[in-house]
């Protein structure tokens, strides 16, 4: 039984009653589409996926569902998957089957004799041989030196791989035990390929797991890409990469939510029996849509492994690091970019990015390589595969001494005489550092939602600024953006052009008296005031605010009392990055807080690519539930749970792109 479409795309015009246009392949497709009960719904026909793919971009078709290497073609055109087939079909698991007294490993396969499921098949082409290019194993500069099927004729003594030109490489069916073609005249084809192996025509096979017969796995291993050798039941261990379920494509101004009414109105969405054909829309074997999150693009759906694997079959091999390489920052905004730029740093390249969401993409994608960020932010990184490396010291004496990690207290902070208590905050006007960060959303979301059904920060106050939420939100409508006009596109963005973004603006929402309770850390109040801050605060005195706490529910106190009122404790700002960077992201950063006497300090704005507080920056080699603590773990998920769910971005790292 067909599950409930949960969502699809929908890229509309400001007409509602438009008609949602599909891109078909074929009579087949186009006939199927056209009988589908579905009076919303049009077909627009093309020559090819490709085609599809530029209509769509030309804004002459909306959407079509297509397979992962389709995926990765649409997403270097700026298209996105929106949705993702839910199938009941086991997925494709590509990897490399060897017999048990095979002496050999991943490394060792130049010069051997190969079994192929079929050319250009997941399990038996794109992943194998795109992954053995991406790990620079099959040496290949890319089509403008020799095809790929030359270099890998080079690569293999022999093989044999179904469907490819026996004519141009006839070593790449010298081990086929029939016509080297992609029909049932060879015996090696599809499943055959295990069989090429078993009878010794080939000392390799590259197959989807399911093809090796329960039976007989015991007699033979999978060469994993870390050069180790598991046993065939542990193929989730040691697979050269999974192929995607297909997806839905579209642009990236998608309206998701029209689409569902049409879709959810024909219940023959996923057969095709009727049109003489097979898979055609969508996968027979599908039984349902699910939904993306909106941070998903090409690389977080694909996932590294395949992605590269993609790239690589088009492109060739991955450089080598330079040993000199530089180490590529991303920056948050113009005034980020410019503290970057004015660093001088010669081994530093500075990559600008519109949010820390888009930074973490970007250093997934090797686009950047670090950046530092709160302790929530470290937690989405760490869903992502990010880790912390290096961490905020804002003590002297344990920098000199290597002394306990870094970290600092939340308060709620609110204005002398203002009669606001904790008992007394819902409904009041609050001021946060940007969504999801640590002091400003998480722990106050956690301290005053807790366990309450229903509850949250939205709910709870009438309105704030919290940069980074829904521009139509509550939480939208005291931000200011730049301050400078109406209509600012900096407003409630999670970037330095939000004047009331970061510690420093939430606590200047308070200050100018927009809001009435702000989320901060505590030693912002000390730094702000007293002529130590930016012009803004310039005659701001600590005197005038006070601290308000779940332990002094129904009064305040100083604000330097915030070891006995505050929120949580949590962990300092920290900088993460990929583990293959690590060690060059930790080496580079030693030598620049040695080097140079402005990493720490902000000219015009405060806390720009580092706390200004930080005296130093120190190591951290624990992993990342040390590092943030089960504690704190709990309460950040119990915000998810309480709240407005898990971010979008942690949804899309953790996307489950094959449901098997």
């Amino acid at each position: 039984m067909n599950i409930l479409l949960i969502s699809l795309l929908g890229c509309l015009a400001p007409s509602q009653d438009r008609k949602i246009e599909w891109c078909t392949v074929g009579h087949a497709e186009q006939q199927k589409c056209d009988n589908l009960q579905i009076p919303s719904l049009e077909c627009r026909r093309a020559s090819s996926v490709e085609e599809c793919i530029k209509k769509i971009m030309r804004k002459e078709a909306d959407a079509l569902a297509v397979d992962g290497g389709q995926v990765y073609i649409a997403g270097k055109c700026g298209l996105v998957p929106v949705m993702v087939e839910q199938n009941d079909q086991q997925c494709c698991y590509a990897v490399a089957v060897v017999k048990s007294d095979a002496n050999f490993n991943i490394n060792d396969l130049q010069g051997k004799s190969s079994c192929h499921c079929v050319y250009q098949s997941p399990g038996g082409w794109n992943i194998p041989i795109g992954r053995l290019v991406a790990q620079n194993k099959i040496p290949w500069d890319g089509p403008d030196d020799m095809p790929l099927e030359k270099a890998v004729s080079q690569f293999f003594s022999s093989s044999c791989i179904p469907g490819i030109s026996k004519a141009l490489y006839p070593n790449l069916c010298q081990a086929c035990q029939g016509d080297c073609s992609r029909s049932q005249n060879e015996k090696s084809y599809g499943d055959g390929a295990f069989q090429c192996l078993k009878n010794g025509h080939g000392q390799v096979a590259f197959v989807c797991q399911d093809a090796i017969p329960l039976s007989e796995r015991q007699n033979y291993q999978l060469l994993c890409m870390d050069g180790s050798r598991k046993n065939v039941e542990n193929y989730k261990d040691c697979y050269l990469a999974k192929e995607p379920a297909r997806a839905v494509i579209g642009r990236m101004d998608a309206d998701s939510q029209p689409i569902i009414k049409a879709l959810s109105q024909d219940p023959d969405l996923f057969s095709s029996d009727a049109f003489g054909g097979k898979d055609l829309m969508f996968s027979d074997s599908a039984s349902g849509l699910v939904e993306l999150s909106k941070s998903t693009d090409s690389f977080l759906y694909l996932k590294e492994d395949y992605y590269e694997a993609i790239r690589a079959l088009r492109a060739g091999n991955t450089p080598a690091p330079s040993q000199d390489r530089k180490i590529e920052w991303c920056t948050v905004g113009h005034a980020e970019q410019q503290k970057c730029d004015n660093l001088q740093i010669p081994s530093l390249e500075c990559r600008r990015a519109s949010s820390v969401e888009e930074c973490i993409k970007k250093i997934m994608r090797k686009e950047a390589d670090a950046l530092a960020v709160d302790g929530g932010q470290v937690y989405i990184a760490g869903k992502c595969g990010l880790v912390p490396v290096m961490v905020e010291q804002n003590d002297q004496q344990n920098c000199e001494t290597g002394g306990e990690a870094a970290s600092y207290y939340v308060v709620a902070v609110v204005r002398k005489g203002s009669g606001v208590t904790w008992n007394s905050l819902q409904g009041r006007k609050s001021c946060h550092t940007g969504l999801n960060r640590n002091a400003g959303w998480k722990v106050p979301d956690s301290a005053i939602c807790g366990q309450k059904p229903g509850c949250t920060l939205y709910n709870f106050f009438s309105k704030g600024c919290a940069p980074g939420a829904d521009p139509q939100s509550n939480m939208c409508e005291l931000c200011k953006g730049s301050g400078k006009a109406v209509g600012d596109e900096s407003k409630c963005k999670a970037s330095s052009g939000e004047i009331y973004y970061g510690y420093d603006g939430a606590f200047r929402c308070l200050a100018e008296k927009t809001g009435e309770v702000a989320f901060i850390k505590h030693t912002i109040v000390g730094d702000y005031t007293e002529g130590k801050g930016p012009d803004w605060a310039k005659d701001l005195k600590s005197g005038d605010f006070e601290l308000i706490c779940p332990e002094s529910p129904d009064t305040s106190v100083k604000h330097s009392d915030f070891e006995n009122c505050n929120l949580a404790k949590v962990p300092a700002h920290a900088v993460i990055t990929r583990e293959d960077a690590r060690n060059d992201v930790v080496n580079f950063l030693k030598q620049a807080q040695v080097n140079s006497d402005k990493l720490f300090k902000s000219e015009g704005e405060r806390n720009l690519l580092f706390s200004d507080s930080t005296k130093c920056l120190q190591e951290n080699t624990q992993p990342l539930k040390e590092f943030l603590t089960q504690k704190y773990i709990d309460m950040i998920e119990r915000t998810y749970v309480t709240g407005q769910g898990e971010p979008d971005l942690v949804k899309a790292c953790t996307l489950k792109s094959c449901f098997f």
